[in-house]
This record gives structure tokens, sequence and C-alpha cells, in this order.
């Protein structure tokens, strides 16, 4: 059966949580990144998965 994980993705300029989004952790255990718009930075940039606090 599919695991399917919630994971944050930070801003990796402003470090700002912006979208939370699932991923199949079974599939890709790697950390995704993907490019996606900051309204802090009002522009795009890339967003990685980080850890749950």
């Amino acid at each position: 059966m599919a695991v399917k994980r919630s994971v944050r993705l930070e801003c990796n300029v402003c470090h700002e949580i912006n979208y939370l989004t699932f991923k199949n952790s079974k599939k890709h255990p790697e950390k995704l990144e993907l490019n996606k718009f900051c309204n802090r930075c009002r522009k795009s940039n890339p967003h990685k998965e980080t850890k749950k606090k």
C-alpha cells in the first residue's frame, strides 16, 4: 500500500514555509524540491522539503 506523507515546502531564499503537499515516501525517498512562488520574496524561488517541528 502507498505511504502518503504530508511535507512542508520552505523557500530557499527567505526560509519561510509557504506550501503543504503530499508525497509517496516509498517511491521517492529523496527530498522534494519544486520551483514555487514565494509571497514574501514576490518571485518564483526553489522550495525544498523540511522537517516537521
